[in-house]
């Protein structure tokens, strides 16, 4: 192979007749070309194209296959060797493979390792880094491994050295381990503190027993983060990476330590330790259910100054009640100069809201306008809390304040007081007379919270709210005309905004669609302009499928026949399949399938067709139970797919409404088993989300499957 002109055949290759992310790959060899210029501004620009194309956010695609000769090429000829070493490595680490044959990119990567290994032996030790990281990643063990071995046997170069076990590690984990022990054994010469860092982990890679060497060695590394890897980021922060790969283990024995290894760090006196067992702490709450309750007092105790109370302010509010332990310190600090702007003390307070409401409610009410963080955490806009914030008697009187001068607020202040009012309900009649007069500058916002206070107040109150409410929605106004219709069912001027919004088409239509449903019955004058806004969508795009799901049932739920809604919601399936961008969209139809009961009986098989994804499989099952004739389905299947849902955290509450929707006698031993482990277990069901949600969308998982446990072993005790 002639490698003095790696780009020999680009012109000749079909690349417009193949793709990348962002469509055809015609534009690949412009790219190759520039990567291999002499303007290094724009192989800069190059590369970093080649990235979001042939490796967009970790997707790998059929062009990225198709570019790899020619990368490796390039790499072999000393052009940004390294950094074309670590595109290469990407694309063989993926599993993320869009429009290509699975293990084909990798298998492109492997069958290049010819020009890659002699890399290992680069002159310059990051080349020589990233080489043994790349090519560890292909999995071709009988030929890569050899190379690392060889290349472990002469590296000098600590962090090369370090990147070349953990690459021997990969490829033989076993393997890698034995060397990783040698490095590890206290009678040998101290190898330096990456190369013990990648040690560490190559043990833990192979289930090595967790031993008091092994806890003493990762100490003795801390602050640890300057020996991250920057090639494997997954990984991440070291100290808590370790303790996460030890709760992964699942056994009481290694959990405790990893809770051990927190509180060493957390009570060093270096601040740098500190911070990272807080980072520690931090991923060991988010994957262990008694994690918080365990490190909340030590988390406690590494509150040593102002900087490390604001540092550990968001996850003690994601401990909720449970860091109530450590509620005094956020206390401190919450309080200081309630009218000033202050930073730290807003986080303290947010943290506070979440922790200790009562605490807290005061607080809020003094810094009131300067504590947007708090206010956020109170009305639930970030962190939604698991009922309405404390009701408090100086707090509504300063958003009475707040209210009174509309001109003032800005950004989300409007939604976040008017939400603390709808949560307080009756509670917060005093503040009607603001909201009214609120009304024409936040209709969105007020109209709501309105119709939430005046509900039970008194009739005087209520008659004002109502007066209000149908002056700005007689304009037009659709959030006036819901309030208006939920607060005294007065139908026509919500007929009215609904008819207009659903005209105007565009963003207004899934939720004029919602509310038109809601009206059932009463909205069937609406059904003629439902379905001329059904008639013009038919793309496959997220917004396009959820807008008809959503058009469909409120077309079902106005008129009653579900003939319209079985067609249009067999449309989007179809539109759907083959598509993971929209495997949501297809969940969201499914729930709407459920709702048509047998009539739906023709989208049973769309709904069997879910089943195989974990994320849909639990809407499918619902479905299934509703729509199916009861003697087609195994339900002893059905409970299976939604466990699975759950144990891969792909939707764990929709499974929950699966097993009940199927019942006691659908589940075996084994399910009973499987479902105890869920509900009872250490590790967290939903790991992934929003970060703010997901320890207490774990505990209400928790709680959900557990009263299902309970249902279903009380039915089965006779």
């Amino acid at each position: 192979m002639d490698l003095v002109h790696p780009l020999d055949g680009l012109d000749a290759h079909p690349w417009l007749a193949s793709s990348h992310a962002y469509g055809s790959a015609e534009d690949i060899p412009d790219l190759l070309r520039a990567l291999t210029g002499t303007d290094a501004d724009a192989a800069d620009e190059a590369l970093s194209d080649l990235y979001g194309s042939v490796l967009h956010q970790g997707t790998v695609y059929a062009a990225s296959a198709e570019a790899v000769p020619f990368l490796a090429r390039i790499a072999a000829v000393g052009h940004r060797t390294a950094d074309v070493l670590g595109l290469l490595g990407g694309m063989a680490e993926s599993e993320d493979e869009y429009g290509v044959a699975p293990g084909a990119v990798r298998a492109a990567v492997a069958e290049q390792l010819p020009l890659l290994l002699p890399l290992l032996a680069a002159a310059e030790p990051t080349v020589r880094r990233t080489a043994a990281w790349a090519v560890s990643h292909t999995r071709a063990a009988e030929i890569a491994l050899p190379a690392l071995r060889t290349r472990w046997e002469e590296e000098t170069e600590p962090a090369t050295r370090a990147e070349v076990l953990a690459g021997v590690a990969r490829l033989d984990p076993q393997g890698g381990s034995v060397a990783a022990a040698t490095v590890l054994e206290p009678s040998q010469p101290s190898q330096p503190a990456e190369v013990r860092m990648a040690a560490v982990f190559a043990r833990l890679d192979a289930d090595a027993p967790w031993t008091e060497a092994m806890h003493a060695t990762m100490l003795s590394l801390l602050p640890a983060d300057a020996l991250r890897s920057d090639l494997d980021l997954e990984r991440g922060e070291p100290l808590a990476a370790v303790v996460e790969a030890l709760l992964g283990r699942g056994r009481p024995e290694e959990r405790e330590a990893a809770f051990d290894l927190v509180d060493a760090a957390l009570h060093d006196g270096r601040a740098e330790v500190r911070a990272e067992g807080l980072w520690a702490a931090d991923r060991a709450c988010m994957l262990s259910r008694s994690a918080p309750r365990r490190l909340v007092r030590n988390l406690r105790a590494a509150a040593v100054d102002e900087e490390s109370v604001v540092d550990m302010a968001s996850l003690l509010g994601r401990l909720g009640s449970a860091a109530a332990p450590a509620a005094d310190i956020l206390a401190a600090l919450a309080g200081r100069n309630p009218h000033e702007d202050d930073d730290h003390a807003d986080r303290a307070l947010a943290a506070l809201v979440l922790v200790a409401p009562a605490q807290a409610a005061p607080l809020l009410a003094a810094g009131l306008g300067r504590r947007p963080r708090a206010l956020d955490a109170a009305s639930g806009f970030r962190s939604p809390m698991d009922s309405a914030f404390l009701y408090d008697g100086e707090l509504l009187d300063e958003v009475r304040y707040r209210l009174s001068r509309p001109e003032a607020l800005s950004g989300n202040e409007p939604w976040q007081l008017t939400n603390l009012l709808a949560g307080w309900g009756a509670d917060a009649a005093p503040a009607l007379p603001e909201l009214c007069a609120a009304l024409p500058h936040f209709p969105g916002q007020a109209a709501r919270a309105i119709a939430s206070v005046a509900a039970d107040c008194a009739p005087a109150d209520r008659a004002r709210a109502v007066t209000s409410l149908r002056t700005v929605a007689e304009q037009g106004v659709l959030p006036a005309a819901k309030a208006l219709h939920d607060l005294v069912g007065e139908p026509a001027p919500l007929l009215h905004c609904l008819e207009q919004d659903l005209r105007r088409g565009a963003g207004q239509l899934r939720e004029a669609a919602g509310t038109a449903g809601a009206l059932g019955h009463g909205g069937a004058a609406l059904a003629p302009t439902l379905r001329k806004a059904l008639s013009g969508s038919d793309g496959d795009t997220t917004p396009a499928l959820d807008t008809d799901t959503a058009l469909a049932e409120a077309l079902w739920r106005v008129t009653g026949e579900a003939d319209e809604a079985v067609a249009v919601l067999d449309s989007v399936f179809a539109r759907a399949e083959g598509n993971s961008w929209s495997r949501w969209s297809v969940v969201r139809a499914a729930r709407t399938a459920a709702l048509l009961g047998p009539a739906g009986r023709p989208l049973a098989a769309r709904l069997e067709a879910a089943l195989d994804d974990p994320a849909q499989a639990p809407a499918a099952v619902v479905a299934l139970t509703a729509v199916a004739e009861p003697a087609s389905l195994d339900r002893t299947a059905l409970a299976a797919a939604a466990l699975r849902s759950a144990e891969s955290d792909a939707d764990p509450a929709g499974a929950c409404d699966a097993l009940e929707a199927l019942g006691a006698t659908a589940l075996t031993g084994d399910h009973l088993r499987r479902l105890a482990a869920l509900a009872d277990g250490d590790a967290r069901v939903v790991r992934s989300g929003v970060e703010d949600r997901v320890i207490r969308q774990d505990e209400a998982f928790r709680n959900r499957a557990r009263a299902l446990l309970t249902t279903f072993t009380d039915r089965a005790a006779p």
